[in-house]
């Protein structure tokens, strides 16, 4: 799957965004470096997206933040993690926190605005970074398409009109985007590239 997880730290505290693999790895890594979890938070509900979560949020006792449209997604998918070798997600484990869809701060320093984008999933989200000019895209826009709307709650027309909401936010150029799956952009390179991208 190679899908782009994201840490943002400050000091020895960190959040992650969109946790795939396994727990007991990502335990490893926060020891590794010295970090402690403070929240998780996810894009959209797809397995790809959330396999770790349950484990962390019972391992670590911290919140873990999904769009309530999302919700429903929590059980389906187990039989694509259980083809990858990861454990399945148990419903009873899983206790996400609804989104505030707003601009929130996480690790009571970092300003995040979180941006619906329907489509790909009903609750798919985006978190935009200002001071920083970093994008978390999830899989609503890639380099150059925009994501799958073939799946359970997936709608061509709100894809469509998510990616073009992002463009009319008139985010700079220079704005760091990390897609959900592959290399890294910007809403410069999007903007030349991307056929989807424009209004």
């Amino acid at each position: 799957q190679n899908t782009n997880s994201v840490v943002v730290s400050v000091g020895s505290d960190c959040v992650i965004f969109d946790p795939w693999g396994r727990a007991d790895d990502w335990k490893k890594y926060l020891s590794q470096h010295g970090m402690t979890l403070r929240a998780i938070y996810s894009t959209h509900g797809h397995p790809d997206h959330i396999s770790a979560a349950p484990d962390l949020l019972k391992e670590f006792g911290v919140p873990w933040y999904l769009h309530s449209d999302d919700f429903y997604l929590l059980g389906w998918g187990n039989d694509l993690l259980e083809y990858f070798g990861l454990p399945k997600i148990n419903l009873n484990d899983c206790s996400p926190i609804a989104l505030d869809i707003n601009t929130v701060k996480i690790l009571n320093d970092l300003d995040v605005k979180i941006i619906e984008t329907p489509g790909h999933t009903p609750g798919g989200v985006m978190y935009y970074f200002p001071n920083t000019h970093v994008l978390v895209a999830g899989d609503t826009v890639f380099q150059n398409s925009i994501g799958r709307y073939d799946l359970p709650g997936g709608n061509f027309n709100d894809l469509r009109q998510s990616v073009v909401k992002v463009c009319r936010l008139n985010l700079p150029d220079d704005t760091h985007v990390i897609h959900g799956h592959g290399e890294p952009t910007n809403i410069g390179f999007l903007r030349k590239n991307n056929p989807f991208f424009h209004e």
